[in-house]
């Protein structure tokens, strides 16, 4: 199943994807077991067996309202995360090669995994404009990245338990403002400005893609490949990462963890190839699906 957040007549909802069209999900919840379903964080938290079978039944039936997509805006599948978007740096070995000899980072490939945060206020969807000015940072990047979006509570989890305590996936453009990045000496600022986390345009549940995850993960702009690899040249994997994170961490619902970008970003060419305005930005997962966002310099 593919989630889906929207905006329908001022309304934030939750639904179903089933090809160009969604499925309202707090119609179908509230008629089989009184819960409302007011935005996919209420949706992760009360995912259970029951629920999932109800919502695979609409999938296979097809006998609910049919909300055609063009008629709708759909929104980041988290619009407004609980807490910061929780990142990875330096996950894929020929991205940590390709910025050993940049001034963002230390040299080498890590020996443990290398983790910062990053704020959403909110996340911005397919379709929406990544705008930033040149008075704030002129070196903005692109970074694909599949997003592991938490589905319960857990602290110390094991590694070989580690899916349990996923709900899906999604995709996140890590944007980032290379220039303030070195300024700083750290990483949050730049990767935190307004319009710098689009996310989406789904959550696919955790059933739909085989574990451990190995998905081709690809960027382009416009048109030119950039990034091309597998999430199956994580440094660290999913499994390794829920564990270690979640050492003496309490992983929450809703939780977003960005497990890192390959090889391609503007940053690694000589010269660098850096956002301007006009630019399209396409970031592709296989089994999620593509985000597409256009640079606008304001």
């Amino acid at each position: 199943m593919k989630f889906v957040s929207y905006n329908d007549c001022g309304k934030e909802n939750v639904g179903i994807l089933i090809e160009d069209s969604v499925v309202p999900i707090n119609e179908i919840v509230c008629l089989t077991n009184g819960i409302r379903i007011n935005s996919m964080i209420d949706l992760i938290e009360n995912m259970n067996e029951d629920l999932i079978e109800i919502l695979e039944n609409v999938v296979s039936a097809a006998n609910y309202n049919f909300v055609p997509v063009n008629s709708i805006k759909l929104l980041a599948p988290i619009p407004y995360p609980q807490r910061n978007v929780l990142c990875l740096g330096k996950n894929y070995e020929e991205h940590a090669k390709e910025i050993e000899a940049t001034k963002i980072s230390d040299t080498g490939i890590p020996d443990h995994p290398i983790y910062f945060t990053k704020t959403a206020s909110p996340a911005i969807a397919d379709g929406d404009s990544i705008r930033f000015s040149y008075e704030a940072a002129r070196q903005v990047d692109y970074e694909v990245e599949l997003a592991v979006v938490i589905g319960k509570e857990g602290v110390n989890i094991k590694p070989e338990d580690a899916e349990d305590y996923i709900f899906g996936y999604t995709i996140i453009n890590d944007v980032t403002a290379r220039d303030v990045q070195v300024k700083h000496k750290q990483w949050f600022k730049a990767k935190s400005m307004d319009d710098f986390c689009p996310m989406g345009p789904v959550i696919v549940y955790k059933k739909e893609i085989p574990f451990p995850v190995e998905l081709n993960i690809q960027s382009r702009i416009n048109g030119e490949l950039r990034q091309n690899s597998n999430t199956k040249k994580l440094i660290f994997n999913i499994s390794y990462i829920i564990s270690d994170l979640s050492l003496g961490f309490t992983l929450k619902p809703g939780d977003i963890i960005c497990t890192g970008t390959p090889s391609g970003v503007g940053i690694g060419f000589k010269p660098p190839k850096f956002l301007e305005d006009g630019d399209i930005i396409e970031c592709y997962i296989e089994k999620i699906g593509k985000l597409v966002n256009k640079v606008v310099v304001i």
